[in-house]
Parts: C-alpha cells; sequence; structure tokens
C-alpha cells in the first residue's frame, strides 16, 4: 500500500469489492474541517486512479477564490501548484479551458462565464473549441456564504456576464458542459466525449450542501475515463446531483497542502509534467486543519 498524502493523519482502511466491480482500493483522511479526501484506485473497466476530495459548504473557515483577471488578455497562466501556493490555499484543481492552447505565451483568454472575488472577467461564450466546449455552457457559482449553484446565461442580457438565477456571482467556473443534471448523467453527443482521458470535473449534492472536486489521470499506471464514466461515479458514488466537465487532459491537477507540515504538492499524475500544465484559471480552497 502507498502512504497517505498525508503522513500524520490516520486513514481509512482499505476497501474491496467483489463481482462486477472486481476489485478497489480506496484510501480516505479528513485534513481540514468539513474535508473529505479520497484517494480511489479500480482495475475495472480498466486501470484508473481517481482523487475526490468532498467539501461540506458549511464548515466553519472555508473560503474560495479562482484565479484573478490579469496580464494583456484575461488570465496569466500558472500552474495550479503555484496558484495554491501564491494565495497559502490548502486545496486546489484546474478548471477554466483556455485559449490560444497549444502556445507558450503565458497570457491567455479563460473559455466561459468567470468570477473572481466577485470581479467577472470572463462571459458566456461560443467558444472555438465546438467540437467538445458547448455554447454558453452553464458554470458553478460560490457566493461570499458559500452557498453554490449551478447558473445558467441570462438571455434578456446581450454582455453575456449575467446569469439567469437571483445570484450574486463571487467565484464562478465553467467548463465545457454539464455531465451531470437532476442526479442523471447528461453527455452531450459528441464523439469527444467518449474519449478516455484524464478528467476533472466539478459536481453538487442535490441539497447543494457537499461541493465535489474530482480527477482521474491517464498517467502512472491509470488510463483514464470517458466523461459518462466520471458523471456515473460522480452521481454513483458521491451523491452528486449537478456536474460540469472542466479542463482535462495533461491541465488536470489536483493539488493538496499537508495539514502537518505545511507543504503543497501536486497528488495525482500529469500527463503534462510533474508539476501540472500553466492553466487558464485554478479553483482554490482555503480550510482550517482538523484538530
Amino acid at each position: 500500500m502507498r502512504r497517505s498524502a498525508f503522513p500524520g493523519l490516520l486513514t481509512a482502511a482499505v476497501l474491496l469489492w467483489a463481482g462486477a466491480r472486481l476489485y478497489a482500493e480506496q484510501r480516505v483522511t479528513q485534513p481540514y474541517v468539513g474535508v473529505t479526501c479520497i484517494d480511489r484506485t479500480e482495475t475495472a473497466p480498466r486501470a484508473v486512479h481517481m482523487h475526490i476530495v468532498q467539501i461540506d459548504l458549511g464548515a466553519p473557515g472555508l473560503r474560495f477564490t479562482l484565479s484573478p483577471p490579469a496580464g494583456g488578455r484575461e488570465v496569466v497562466r500558472q500552474t495550479t501548484l503555484e496558484f495554491l501556493e501564491q494565495e497559502q490555499a490548502q486545496i486546489a484543481v484546474n478548471a477554466h479551458y483556455f485559449l490560444p492552447y497549444p502556445s507558450s505565451d503565458t497570457d491567455a483568454w479563460v473559455i466561459g462565464i468567470a468570477a473572481a472575488d466577485g470581479r467577472v472577467y470572463s462571459a458566456f461564450e461560443s467558444p472555438e473549441q465546438s467540437y467538445a466546449l458547448l455554447a454558453d455552457a452553464p458554470g458553478v457559482n460560490i457566493d461570499r456564504a458559500n452557498h453554490a449553484t449551478i447558473v445558467h446565461r441570462d438571455r434578456t442580457q446581450p454582455d453575456g456576464t449575467h446569469v439567469a438565477e437571483p445570484v450574486a456571482l463571487w467565484t464562478t467556473l465553467a467548463g465545457s458542459a454539464q455531465i451531470v443534471t437532476g442526479g442523471a448523467t447528461s453527455i452531450p453527443d459528441l464523439a469527444w466525449y467518449s474519449a478516455v482521458n484524464a478528467r476533472t470535473a466539478i459536481g453538487l449534492s442535490r441539497d447543494g450542501r457537499t461541493l465535489t472536486l474530482f480527477t482521474v489521470d491517464k498517467s502512472g499506471g491509470s488510463e483514464g475515463m470517458q466523461v459518462g464514466e466520471v458523471a456515473d461515479v460522480l452521481v454513483r458514488d458521491y451523491g452528486v446531483w449537478d456536474a460540469l466537465n472542466l479542463d482535462g487532459g495533461g491541465s488536470t491537477t489536483m493539488v493538496l497542502q499537508d495539514p502537518v507540515t505545511q507543504r503543497a504538492s501536486v497528488v495525482n499524475a500529469s500527463s503534462d509534467n510533474p508539476a501540472g500544465r500553466s492553466v487558464g484559471s485554478s479553483l482554490a480552497v482555503f480550510a482550517r486543519p482538523n484538530p
């Protein structure tokens, strides 16, 4: 068995399943108040390595932020690890798709609605990457009181920066499409979604009280997943009611800070480089260490 990502904490026992799912190994830690981290491997239908973080949005001391606007476009690219260390956060995951890509240019545009600390800096849009990204894809908004909702474009407003829901945009991010809607998978009928790759997703429980962050690798012995497989796991195993597919492939990155040593590290196996790809945006989570 590999060691826990948090050596100073107790981890749950290995869990084994028989039958159709053949074999699974899962380690569970609770490094921060209201935060459960799950490190899970499966061998069927192929070898995969997943990291899941479930966050109780009512936990004390919890706060979120997104990569802020900067540079000559909308954002300045940086790795998710760099962003977490810059913000001195405890958890971070990559978020938006971005352009230009591939490019060595550090200035980028993020695709879809984006807000950082209440400043809306990217609008709903019809993206150039139409083979995977849907026009005006929904977003997830986490307001200042940590109420999280799926948000949709207000089509009565021409600028694309307003949402139909009666919420104030505060920490807002978008992906390629909504892949779980009302507790059921809702995968676009596009060939890209059937590809097996590294994936990142974000989901909400039916009562809106639990936020789920999900990554699966296509590196280090993990073979990746179809987007529909991700959606099925989120619904079946983690109580997700609504979810978005975020940027994946080489962008997929999850970073955790060790609550004992306060050192941050990339916990998944990036298929881009060990430190993770420089991405357009990342979502950071601030949480209190568990006693």
